[in-house]
C-alpha cells in the first residue's frame, strides 16, 4: 500500500512537471518578449561567444546603474545551442522554470510533507503570474530558482554546520544580486535567520564558543558572497565604484529621476498591500486594478475575501506550527526559514517608497504556495466536510489559473516582425554599407541591430566629428524603421538622422507592423 502510494504522488509529481513544461514552452518563439533591451542582452551575448568578455551586467530598470554579468554567462550556451537564436535563452528560463517547480515539490515535501509538495508544485505549475515570467528572458526571471535553492542551502548548512553549504550559501547570493537588487532584502533574512538559529541551539557548548562558531558562518557566507559577486567587484574595482555610489545614492537620497522615489503612503497600510499582493497575485491571481474594472463589484469582494482567508490561514497556520515545534530544532529551523522570508520581504517593502511592480516580488514566488501547500495539507487531514471544503478551494483556484494563463490569446510575434523587418531592411541596403535609425515612442534599435551582426552586416555607427572629422562613419544610405506612425524621418533630430547630414527620401514601404524609409544625401535637383 505505501509502495502503491508512493508511485501515485511520484507518478503526479511527472504529471505536473509535464504540464509545467508545457504552460511555459507551448509557441514560446511567438509570444516572448523581444524589444530593445532583449536585443542589448543577446547582442552583448553574441559579443562574449566570440570572444569580447565583459563584467557588467544589464542596466537596473531604475536608478541609472549596472547588474553584474552573470546573466550574461547563463545565456551564452543557450545562444549557441540554438544558433544564434534569441529563443535559446528563453528556453533557458523556462527550464528554470520547470527546475523551480520540482524544487517547490521537494522543499514542500521536506518542510511539511508529501501532499503539501503535491499542492505547492501543482499551483506554481499552473499560475499565470508566475508563467508569464518563466516565458522570456529576463535577468529578474532566475530569482525564484536562485532564491529558493540559496535558502535551502542555508537551512541545510545551519542545521549540519557545513562550512562548505555556508560558502555555498553566500556564493548562491552572490549569483544572485547579479540578477536583481531587490535580492539586497535576502540579506537581512539570512543574517536574522542564522541568528535565531545560534540562540536556539543546544546550550552544550560555552557561550563565548558559540559565539566564534557564529561569527565563522556570517564570515563563510560574507567570503561566498564576494566569490559569487566578485565579477561586479572587479568591474567596480578598475571603474571607480560608480555604480556602488550610484546604488547607495539612489537608496538614501532624493530622486529627481521621476522613477515614483517618496511615494507618501501610510507604512501599514502599505505593508498590508503587498501581503494581499503576494497571496493574491500568486496563488490566485487577482486582477490588477487596470483590469478590475471588467468584473463585477461582487466577483471582486469574492475575490479579495478568498485572498484574505488563503493568506492569513497560512501564515497562522505557520505561526502556530513554529510555537509547536519550538523545542524541536530541525522543524524549527524549517519553519522559522519561511517566516523570516516573508516577514522581512514584506516588511521592507513597506519602506520601498517607489513603485511596486509584480516582478519585484519573484524572489518571493515560490514562498505563498509552500505555506498554502503545508497548510491544506494540514486541513485535508481533517475530517471529510474540511477535506471538501479544501479540495473545492483547490479546484476554484485551478479554474482561476487555468483561465489567466498567458497563451491564450494569439502571440504578439515580436521576435518573427523583429526579423522579418530586419530582413527587409538588408534586402534594402542591397548589400552596401549602410546607416541605421529607429524613430520609437519607447524602445530601442538594438533588436534590429542585433539581426544585422548575427547576418554579418551590421549597420555603420555615425560618430561625432570631433571623433569623426572626415565623417567616414557616414554612408551613402539612411535606412529608418518608423514604429511610430504616422512618421515623417526628414528633418527628425533623432542623432542617427541628424548626423548623417541633409537627406531626400528615395524610397518608403509599409513592412509588417512599421513603415520603413530610405533616405539618401540630398543632390539638389
Amino acid at each position: 500500500m505505501v509502495k502503491k502510494l508512493f508511485s501515485l504522488r511520484k507518478f503526479l509529481l511527472l504529471i505536473i512537471l509535464a504540464a509545467a513544461a508545457f504552460m511555459r514552452l507551448y509557441k514560446i518563439a511567438d509570444y516572448l518578449t523581444f524589444l530593445g533591451d532583449e536585443g542589448r542582452d543577446v547582442l552583448v551575448v553574441y559579443n562574449i561567444l566570440h570572444g569580447h568578455f565583459t563584467l557588467l551586467g544589464p542596466t537596473a530598470s531604475v536608478g541609472g546603474f549596472f547588474l553584474g554579468p552573470i546573466y550574461y554567462y547563463f545565456m551564452a550556451p543557450f545562444l549557441w545551442l540554438f544558433q544564434y537564436s534569441p529563443i535559446g535563452p528563453a528556453v533557458m528560463i523556462a527550464l528554470a522554470g520547470v527546475g523551480t517547480v520540482w524544487l517547490v515539490y521537494a522543499v514542500g515535501s521536506k518542510f511539511f510533507d508529501t501532499t503539501a509538495g503535491i499542492i505547492a508544485a501543482l499551483l506554481f505549475a499552473l499560475n499565470p503570474l508566475v508563467i508569464l515570467y518563466s516565458r522570456s528572458s529576463w535577468n529578474p526571471n532566475l530569482m525564484p530558482l536562485t532564491t529558493l535553492l540559496m535558502l535551502f542551502a542555508l537551512y541545510s548548512a545551519v542545521k549540519k554546520n557545513s562550512w562548505k553549504l555556508f560558502l555555498l550559501t553566500g556564493f548562491l547570493y552572490g549569483i544572485a544580486m547579479q540578477l536583481h537588487y531587490i535580492e539586497v532584502f535576502i540579506g537581512p533574512t539570512m543574517v536574522l535567520y542564522m541568528l535565531c538559529a545560534w540562540v536556539f541551539s543546544p546550550q552544550e557548548i560555552a557561550l563565548a564558543k558559540k559565539g566564534i562558531q557564529l561569527v565563522r558562518q556570517y564570515v563563510l557566507v560574507f567570503i561566498g558572497f564576494l566569490v559569487g559577486w566578485s565579477p561586479f567587484l572587479i568591474f567596480e574595482a578598475r571603474h571607480g565604484y560608480n555604480n556602488l555610489r550610484a546604488i547607495f545614492n539612489f537608496v538614501f537620497h532624493a530622486d529627481t529621476t521621476g522613477n515614483g522615489v517618496g511615494i507618501e503612503v501610510n507604512f501599514f497600510s502599505h505593508v498590508a498591500d503587498i501581503f494581499y499582493r503576494i497571496f493574491g497575485r500568486l496563488i490566485l491571481f487577482t486582477p490588477t486594478p487596470d483590469v478590475a474594472s471588467s468584473y463585477t463589484s461582487l466577483e471582486l469582494q469574492l475575490w479579495s475575501i478568498f485572498t484574505w482567508v488563503v493568506g492569513l490561514g497560512s501564515v497562522g497556520f505557520l505561526i502556530a506550527l513554529i510555537a509547536k515545534t519550538f523545542r524541536s530544532r530541525d522543524k524549527f529551523l524549517q519553519y522559522s526559514l519561511l517566516f523570516f522570508w516573508l516577514f522581512i520581504g514584506v516588511i521592507l517593502f513597506g519602506f520601498y517608497k517607489k513603485n511596486i511592480y509584480d516582478y519585484y516580488f519573484e524572489f518571493l514566488f515560490p514562498l505563498p504556495f509552500l505555506l498554502f501547500g503545508g497548510f491544506a495539507s494540514l486541513l485535508l487531514r481533517r475530517n471529510l466536510l474540511v477535506k471538501s471544503i479544501v479540495v473545492v478551494a483547490i479546484g476554484i483556484i485551478l479554474a482561476i489559473n487555468l483561465e489567466g494563463v498567458p497563451f491564450r490569446y494569439p502571440g504578439n510575434r515580436q521576435l518573427q516582425q523583429t526579423e522579418i523587418i530586419s530582413q527587409f531592411v538588408l534586402d534594402k541596403a542591397n548589400n552596401q554599407p549602410f546607416n541605421f535609425a529607429l524613430i520609437t515612442a519607447g524602445n530601442s534599435d538594438q533588436a534590429y541591430r542585433y539581426f544585422f551582426t548575427v547576418w554579418g552586416h551590421a549597420p555603420v555607427t555615425i560618430q561625432y566629428t570631433g571623433v569623426d572629422p572626415k565623417r567616414t562613419s557616414v554612408t551613402g544610405q539612411l535606412l529608418v524603421v518608423c514604429e511610430q506612425i504616422p512618421c515623417q524621418p526628414l528633418g527628425n533630430s533623432l542623432w542617427e538622422i541628424a548626423g548623417f547630414g541633409r537627406a531626400e527620401v528615395v524610397g518608403y514601404w509599409p513592412v509588417s507592423v512599421v513603415e520603413v524609409y530610405k533616405l539618401a544625401h540630398y543632390n539638389g535637383k
